[in-house]
């Protein structure tokens, strides 16, 4: 599946648009991502443990996007976009989005 976040996909003509497809993950960070930020937070310094937590999460909303986008046929999505916010205390929800099409 070919993934981009431009209108088009160079160098391909969108033959038809199936319409907007979306995937969404929601993961709790956990004692353990607190406690290291804690100790990054007193030190400095990148806080890896949510960069990973973020990363991952990230990767099932892009995975579950493309499942949705293969379930009505699309060769591409594009004009794909993320938003991030959090859904109470200590969970965050990252959710892609993009639109579905057919190539020529």
């Amino acid at each position: 599946m070919i993934v981009v976040t431009t209108e088009q996909v160079e160098g391909r003509e969108v033959a038809e648009v199936l319409g907007m497809v979306r995937g969404n993950a929601v993961r709790a960070r956990g004692i353990g991502y607190d406690f290291m930020a804690g100790i990054k937070n007193i030190t400095g310094g990148a806080v890896s443990e949510y960069s990973s937590l973020l990363r991952d999460t990230r990767e099932e909303a892009t995975q579950q996007m493309i499942a949705e986008a293969e379930g009505v046929g699309a060769d591409a999505i594009v004009a794909t976009r993320y938003n991030t916010s959090s859904v109470g205390q200590g969970f965050s929800e990252i959710f892609a989005y993009g639109t579905a099409v057919t190539l020529k």
